[in-house]
């Protein structure tokens, strides 16, 4: 869905969106009554949002710290060829890679950023081994090692709901 398949979003529907971003464990009948609404009224928008593609998925955000995931690197990669089976190749091999939680195909610059997240040095050389170094596309690769995660925040913005 892109900007111009917005679907329509009321006021009811974009408080459903910030409870569920603040907490996607809550009940249905939590829900509703966080947003002022029945729960079947609830469940019925909520598989609305979920069909039209506006809620993805419901995860659980884990600290990487106390799992032992705790060295995060963003990647610029830079590809030789960048014609459109080159730039797929590569994006398949790097999302099938679990370390690899974000993967995004840029422009101007680099041809993607990736955001890794490991538990040390050591696997970060591994993957790079995988990834960086077995392809021979790969012209180029700068990684940024984070020392200090400031935010982390994972909702986006929503829309002011429409008045009326």
């Amino acid at each position: 869905m892109n900007s111009t398949d917005l679907p329509d979003l009321d006021a009811t529907d974009l408080r459903i969106l910030e409870q569920l971003q603040r907490d996607a464990s809550l009940t249905n009948q939590a829900l509703a009554a966080a947003v002022h609404t029945s729960a079947a009224t609830c469940l019925r928008r909520v598989k609305r949002l979920e069909d039209a593609g506006v809620i993805e998925r419901r995860v659980a955000i884990l600290s990487p710290h106390k799992l032992g995931a705790g060295l995060t690197a963003i990647v610029e990669v830079t590809l030789d060829a960048q014609g459109a089976e080159h730039l797929a190749a590569f994006e398949a091999r790097a999302v099938a890679e679990v370390p690899v939680q974000q993967c995004h195909r840029v422009s101007p610059g680099p041809d993607f950023i990736l955001v890794l997240q490991v538990p040390d040095m050591p696997a970060y050389h591994g993957l790079v081994q995988r990834l960086f170094t077995q392809d021979a596309n790969v012209r180029n690769v700068k990684s940024f090692f984070s020392v200090h995660r400031a935010k982390f925040e994972p909702a986006i913005a929503l829309p002011t709901p429409p008045q009326g």
